[in-house]
């Protein structure tokens, strides 16, 4: 396994389905965590830290969701957990330049990555962690 624990939040059930699968097929990590939206997520973190004392390596996040979206998400992450070193990856199905240039605002995301994800691009991810 290349991580202990991810994290994946994105309202999108058959994207989650898809990419537990991927992550499972390539023994990519141990533990899946799946929030639906920004604020679950939050709230996922901060449960799974208190009961393990750390935080999933990385975060798959998804930009636009109900509730709280992506970006919504990264500005309250950067204000509640200052101190972690989780790497975070923007999936999305957006190809907006603007988004683009956006998330690399945010010293907390590593890359953006357009949906779907692949096998392809799974190997990539585990040849960029190690």
């Amino acid at each position: 396994m290349i991580v202990d624990t991810i994290c994946i939040i994105d309202d999108d059930p058959i994207f989650i389905f898809g990419t537990k699968i991927l992550l499972k097929n390539n023994n990519f990590c141990d533990t899946i965590l799946v929030s639906n939206n920004g604020e679950e997520g939050l709230e996922c973190l901060k449960r799974f830290f208190k009961e393990n004392n750390k935080f999933p390596e990385l975060i798959f996040l998804d930009l636009n969701m109900p509730v709280l979206d992506g970006w919504g998400f990264l500005d309250a992450f950067k204000e509640l957990f200052k101190e972690v070193d989780t790497k975070i990856y923007i999936l999305s199905s957006s190809i907006d330049s603007r988004d683009i240039e956006r998330a690399k605002e945010y010293f907390l995301v590593k890359d953006f990555i357009a949906k779907p994800l692949t096998d392809t691009i799974i190997t990539d991810l585990k040849n960029n962690i190690k």
